[in-house]
């Protein structure tokens, strides 16, 4: 069983999404562990109490410098000992110690077609906001593994989605939810899950 703690600033409807996938039989052989959000006001948190789910706040505000805060986030990982940690959504610069003990077992989920539109400042509405400013006809949504740099981890999967004409922010990113978000990232960790993937070279190769 795939030991899998989430992190999460927001809302969590991705965290959703994932509860949803297990719950359904669309992700087998995986548990969440653990969620864990940077905000107190994070409800993620809530969807996490309501599935029955240990949910914890690791805030920087709590924490006198950064150091001490990414203390305590690295206890509050290893302490579910988890196998895969997903960032759902997660708007925290994660402490280096973190790559070299949890390397290929980092995933993320960007809301577009990585490399576009990705890196320092890409997050959130103004990753569609840029989108649409570049007048771009398709856009979606990645999910890499982690590494040292921003965005920049291997690619693992990756859902195209149509921008509308009359498109504001608002409506492509609730449509690259919908339409990409919510079914590459439970499909990743299944994958995940049942040893259908690994990394050569720096590349995602799909077992089946």
């Amino acid at each position: 069983m795939l030991r899998v703690l989430v992190c999460v600033s927001g809302g969590g409807t991705n965290l959703q999404a994932i509860i949803d996938g297990i719950r359904q039989g669309n992700i087998t052989n995986a548990e969440i562990v653990r969620v864990i959000s940077n905000n107190h006001g994070a409800y993620a948190l809530e969807r996490a109490k309501a599935a029955g789910i240990d949910a914890l706040c690791v805030s920087p505000k709590d924490f006198p410098d950064r150091e001490a805060f990414h203390e305590r986030l690295i206890e509050a990982v290893e302490e579910k000992k988890p196998d895969l940690i997903v960032l759902a959504g997660f708007l925290v610069v994660l402490p280096e110690k973190m790559f070299a003990r949890y390397a290929n077992r980092i995933i993320n989920i960007h809301p577009s077609l990585i490399p576009s539109f990705c890196g320092t400042g890409f997050y959130g509405l103004k990753v569609h906001e840029k989108a649409l400013e570049r007048g771009v006809k398709v856009t979606g949504a990645t999910v890499h593994f982690v590494d040292e740099g921003t965005d920049t981890g291997p690619i693992f999967l990756q859902k195209a989605v149509m921008v509308e004409q009359d498109d504001t922010p608002e409506t492509l990113q609730k449509r690259v939810m919908e339409q990409a978000e919510w079914e590459i990232l439970p499909r990743a960790i299944h994958m995940i899950a049942n040893g259908d993937v690994t990394i050569e070279n720096g590349r995602v190769r799909l077992l089946n």
